[in-house]
């Protein structure tokens, strides 16, 4: 069975432009969840995000990219410029790329409605269907790097960043491609898809609160990353450097409420994805949570992880600094995690307040822990009871 290594990064989120902001920020436990500016909130309930309010695409993307993209895809193609840098690394033709996004190109869509029933326009803008598409950014980046290989698009709710990734390793491991680009994007926040989120009542009026006995719910937040993923064979020809290993995937689907999470299931995935790492739960030092703060899901996880881990498992919610990301979740707690293996020290879950009996793990709350870990698990647990978890090695 060949290793699959991770070998560059990239990120775009509400911190800005890198994986060193991204880090930066939440090493510091330092919320990027603040006042929306981007949309006007004036007649939502929902006001807060992790948004990235400084984002020009004029000033980073060329005029075609501006043409043909949505914000999602944008977000996706910067990094997936950083992540190819990093690798050092031109991508052959037949690699992978393989992304995660749950809603496409929202700003499009929401601007197509807006003219249609609000200004009674006939028509709409005519790229309105290629931005829109999920697969959008997938496509882009292929057209951009010219890849030939397989190329497509997951969405599977708020686990379709760890779906893509584990779908990509799985094609790096059994000799499909020696190369794959994977990751996830998003930009949720548009008026029409903020008042369906409105509607549902599981946003936080103010920030994310993890696993914190007064959480309030959820806080949507934007942005990509993107890894490039090799077969340790091909890193090593090229005298690549590996930042972490991608040792394992496992998913699972609850088969049991739409939006009510089922511990046994998130337990399964996690238990799928040691077994295909062949990985210990001892040797488990941290867990990135899925964690969104909501009163159903952050019990049902922690239930979950008792099941595989016992009491003791350290784990922390990131999603409380940089926001529930929905399709891109899972591809920025990924960066998060391997950059935690790297440096020897656990993010913390910011915004923490009071202990929750119903939640008692270690969580590492509002401030980082510096130690070293062999290997972490990536949690993501979306609506429809689809789980999906990534398992690292520390390079």
């Amino acid at each position: 069975m060949r290793k699959v290594w991770v070998t560059g990064m990239g990120a775009v989120t509400a911190y800005g432009v890198g994986v060193p902001l991204f880090w930066e920020g939440l090493a510091s436990g330092v919320a990027a969840i603040g006042a929306l500016k981007t949309v006007d909130t004036s007649e939502m309930k929902i006001k807060t995000g992790a948004e990235f309010g400084g984002f020009v695409a004029e000033d980073l993307l060329g005029k075609d990219h501006l043409l043909m993209a949505d914000r999602n895809a944008q977000f996706a193609l910067l990094a997936a410029r950083e992540a190819i840098a990093q690798a050092g690394l031109r991508l052959p033709v037949d690699a992978a790329i393989v992304t995660g996004c749950c809603v496409g190109g929202k700003h499009m869509e929401d601007a197509g409605y807006w003219d249609v029933y609000r200004e009674k326009k006939s028509r709409v803008h005519p790229l309105t269907i290629p931005k829109v598409m999920a697969n959008a950014a997938a496509s882009l980046m292929a057209m951009e790097h010219g890849v030939n290989g397989p190329v497509f698009t997951v969405s599977t709710a708020c686990s379709s960043a760890n779906h893509a990734m584990g779908q990509a390793m799985w094609m790096v491991r059994n000799g499909v491609v020696d190369v794959a680009l994977t990751g996830g994007s998003e930009a949720p926040f548009v008026f029409g898809l903020l008042k369906a989120w409105e509607a549902m009542r599981v946003v936080s009026p103010d920030v994310c609160r993890p696993f914190s006995r007064d959480r309030k719910g959820m806080s949507l937040g934007e942005g990509a990353a993107m890894i490039v993923i090799e077969s340790e064979e091909h890193a090593r020809a090229r005298g690549a450097i590996c930042l972490a290993e991608l040792a394992g995937f496992g998913m699972s689907a609850d088969a049991h409420h739409i939006t009510q999470p089922m511990p046994e299931g998130a337990a399964a995935a996690m238990r799928m994805a040691l077994r295909d790492a062949r990985m210990a739960p001892e040797e488990v030092g941290y867990v990135n949570a899925h964690g969104t703060g909501t009163q159903a899901n952050d019990p049902a996880e922690c239930t979950a992880l008792k099941l595989v881990f016992g009491e003791t498992i350290v784990v922390s919610s990131t999603k409380s600094m940089h926001g529930h990301a929905l399709g891109a979740a899972g591809a920025l707690e990924a960066v998060a995690t391997i950059e935690a293996l790297r440096r020897g020290v656990l993010p913390p879950t910011a915004n923490f307040e009071e202990r929750d009996a119903e939640c008692e793990l270690d969580v590492i709350p509002n401030v980082a822990r510096r130690v070293e870990v062999g290997a972490a698990l990536s949690n993501s647990f979306a609506f429809g009871g689809l789980n999906a978890v990534l398992a690292f090695r520390r390079a």
